[in-house]
C-alpha cells in the first residue's frame, strides 16, 4: 500500500507543475494593466512604468514565471497589491472559512446521497424510488445561486429561522453554535447538486451489485436483508462511488465561490471576486492555485481510499 501511495505522490509532481503554469498564464494573459488598476485611470505613464518595474511586470513572461515559481517553492506567494499583506496569510485565513463550508457540504451530500441511493435501489420502481428520483432531478437541475436565493427568501426573510448572510452574528456569538446556525443554509445550497449526483450513481452501483450471484447466495443462506444490503452490497458498491465523491469534493470546493458571494461567507470565493475586481493578480493566482491543488489532493485521497477497499486497483 505504501508503494502505491508513493507512486501516486510522484505522479502529482508533473500535474502540480502543469497546474502552476496554467494558473500563472491564466492571470498573466488577462487584458489590462495591473499598475493602472492600482494607481487609477489618471496615473501618469511614468508612475505606471515605475510601479511595473517595482512589481517585476516589465520583465519577460518566462522570467516572471520562474521568479514566481521560485518564490512559490519557498512558500512565498507574494504580497497583495490591494491589501498590502502577504498573499499566503490572506489565502490561509480565507481558505479556512471555505474549508468549513465545503467540508460541511461534503459530509452532508455524502451521507444524504449514499442513503438516498441505497433506499432508491432497494425500493426500485416503488413510490419511494420515484420521490427520491424527483428530488434528485430537482437538485441537479436547479442552479446553486438560485437555490440559495430561494432558501434565503423562504427560511431567512419569511420564516426567520436562519440568518441570511455571514459566518457569525455581528453582535455577540462567535462560538460553535453560532457558526453552525449560520452554516445551515449555505451548506445545504452547496450540497444540493452533489447530493443528486452521488445519489444517482449510488443507485446505479447498488442495482448492479444486487443482481450479482453472491448476493442471491447470501439471501439463500438466510442472512437478514439489512445485513445483505449494508454488509455485502453497499461495501461492493462503495468502491465505484468513492471516486465520484472525490470529484464532487472538488466541485463543492469550486462551487463555494458562488455560494460565498450569495451568503456573504468570508471565504476564498469572496476573496477571489474582490481580487479580480481590483486586478490583484498575485492574490488571484494564490487563491486559484490553492483551490486547484486542493481539488487534485481530494481526488488523490479518493483514489487511495478506493484502493484500500479494492486491493485489485493497486495492480
Amino acid at each position: 500500500m505504501s508503494a502505491y501511495i508513493f507512486k501516486r505522490l510522484l505522479a502529482l509532481i508533473p500535474v502540480l507543475f502543469g497546474l502552476s503554469i496554467i494558473v500563472f498564464l491564466m492571470m498573466a494573459l488577462i487584458p489590462g494593466d495591473p499598475a493602472t488598476a492600482i494607481l487609477g485611470n489618471f496615473a501618469t505613464p511614468e508612475n505606471v512604468a515605475r510601479l511595473n518595474a517595482q512589481l517585476g511586470l516589465d520583465r519577460p513572461l518566462p522570467q516572471q514565471y520562474l521568479i514566481w515559481l521560485g518564490n512559490l517553492l519557498q512558500g512565498d506567494l507574494g504580497r497583495s497589491f490591494a491589501l498590502n499583506r502577504p498573499v499566503l496569510d490572506e489565502v490561509i485565513e480565507r481558505f479556512s472559512a471555505t474549508l468549513i463550508l465545503a467540508g460541511a457540504a461534503l459530509v452532508l451530500c455524502s451521507v444524504l446521497g449514499l442513503l438516498a441511493g441505497i433506499v432508491s435501489a432497494v425500493r426500485q420502481f416503488g413510490w419511494t424510488d420515484r420521490m427520491i428520483t424527483l428530488f434528485v432531478l430537482i437538485g441537479i437541475s436547479t442552479p446553486s445561486f438560485f437555490l440559495g436565493l430561494m432558501l434565503i427568501l423562504f427560511f431567512a426573510v419569511n420564516l426567520r429561522w436562519f440568518p441570511a448572510s455571514g459566518m457569525y452574528a455581528i453582535y455577540g456569538g462567535g462560538d460553535l453554535p453560532d457558526l453552525l446556525y449560520h452554516l445551515v443554509l449555505p451548506a445545504v445550497t452547496l450540497a444540493a447538486v452533489a447530493t443528486g449526483v452521488i445519489a444517482r450513481l449510488t443507485r446505479t452501483a447498488m442495482l448492479e451489485v444486487l443482481r450479482q450471484d453472491y448476493i442471491r447466495t447470501a439471501r439463500a443462506k438466510g442472512l437478514s436483508e439489512r445485513r445483505v444490503i449494508y454488509r455485502h452490497a453497499f461495501k461492493a458498491a462503495l468502491v465505484s462511488v468513492i471516486p465520484v465523491i472525490g470529484i464532487q469534493a472538488g466541485f463543492v470546493l469550486g462551487g463555494a465561490v458562488y455560494i460565498e458571494t450569495v451568503f456573504q461567507w468570508p471565504g476564498i470565493g469572496a476573496m477571489l471576486v474582490n481580487a479580480i475586481s481590483t486586478r490583484d493578480l498575485l492574490l488571484v493566482q494564490g487563491g486559484v492555485l490553492v483551490v486547484a491543488t486542493s481539488y487534485v489532493l481530494f481526488n488523490l485521497a479518493a483514489d487511495i481510499v478506493q484502493s484500500m477497499l479494492d486491493p485489485r486497483l493497486r495492480r
